[in-house]
Parts: C-alpha cells; structure tokens; sequence
C-alpha cells in the first residue's frame, strides 16, 4: 500500500488556518483520497485534554520550557493515535498547525532555546515530518483584526503585540530554512483566493490524483 501524504498549515493568529482546512479537505477527497483533518495541540483524546492547559489561563500561565512539553507531549500522542496510523493506511493528513508551531511561539515568540526544542522533537518525532507545510501570513494588523472580530480569545491571542510579531518572523524564518518543504501563501486576500492559492501548491508539490 502506497503511504499517505502529510500537510500542515501554519501561520499566525487570524490567518485562517482553521478555515482553510475543509476546503482543502474537500478538494483532495474529489479526487478520491481518503482524507483526515485535526489539529494541534490536540487531534486525539489525550492530546486535547493537554491543549486545555495550553489554551485556558492567564498569559503567563506556563514558562517556554513547560510550554515546549505539553506540546511535544500532545503531540506524541496525535501522532501516535491519529497521524501514522491514517498515514499507514494510505490516507492523506492535514493538520491545522504542527512542529513548527512549537519553534515559532515557544522558540520565536518566547525566546526559548532552539536548541531545547530540537532535542524535544527528536525525541518525540525523531525523523518524522510533514510532506508540505504551507505557512499562512499576512500583515499583523489583519490578522490581530480578525482575531479580535472572532472573539473568545485564548491564551496566546492575549499576549503582547510584540510577541505576535516575533511569531510572524518566526514562521518566515522556518520556511526560508526548508524551502523544500514549506512554502508561504499569501493569506490577506478573499478565502477563495487563499483556498485557489493553497490548492495549486499542493498540486504542484505532491501530485495528487485526479488531476494536473
């Protein structure tokens, strides 16, 4: 059996991840692929009951470095009960953020070592990664505009100015250090542009089936 392919989108707060994960999803199973969506933190039982300490409390709740496990350690677990056994069975994955969250919120935004980081990813990934991360950005205006539109703001979207910026350049750096496997889609513009500009890199870059 041909193993499934791994996507992941990232970016910063109101870049519209969450939204564009359905109609990606939509369009890959048009082509007849069996397609699961999740997230992170969460994407199974135990990873979702670590993202309510991550998402709930005041900003400065946990440090970088308890930050950096909780994570590492949902993550573990979403790989372990979602991603590989979707992967094993030939399914194609798409996850509303990933590793390089870590490295941009924990490393970036707040300073953390990355180094630290990277020991905690070898230990709980190894050699494990996306196939495609496609990293959502826009200017930060926008995306803290549509963050306070949605309302219900968590934990990270109550933290400084400042820190969401050093996320934003966080993310930019991620992809220029693996061009190979990132690429940054403009996600000012309407939801079917971002949608249109998502899905022509993907079949750019992973050849799906069903189509060019």
């Amino acid at each position: 059996m041909v193993k499934g392919r791994f996507i992941t989108l990232e970016g910063g707060e109101g870049a519209g991840k969450s939204t564009q994960v359905g109609p990606l999803a939509t369009a890959l199973r048009a082509r007849g692929l069996e397609v699961v969506t999740t997230r992170e933190p969460g994407g199974s039982a135990g990873a979702e009951e670590i993202r309510r300490l991550l998402v709930t409390g005041g900003a400065g709740r946990w440090s970088a470095v308890t930050e950096a496990f909780l994570h590492f350690a949902a993550r573990r677990d979403h790989l372990e009960r979602t991603v590989w056994p979707a992967l094993d069975r030939g399914g194609w994955v798409i996850s509303d953020r990933f590793a390089d969250s870590t490295l941009a919120y924990q490393g970036h935004g707040l300073g953390l070592d990355p180094t630290v980081i990277g020991r905690l990813s070898e230990l709980a990934l190894g050699h494990f990664a996306p196939d495609l991360t496609l990293i959502l950005d826009l200017p930060l205006e926008i995306g803290l505009g549509r963050m306070r539109a949605r309302g219900g703001a968590d934990r990270y979207e109550t933290m400084e100015t400042a820190f969401h910026h050093r996320v934003r350049e966080g993310f930019l750096e991620i992809a220029r250090q693996a061009p190979e496997r990132c690429a940054v889609v403009d996600a000012a513009g309407s939801e079917t542009a971002v949608t249109a500009a998502i899905l022509s890199v993907v079949c750019a870059r992973l050849r799906p089936p069903g189509g060019p």
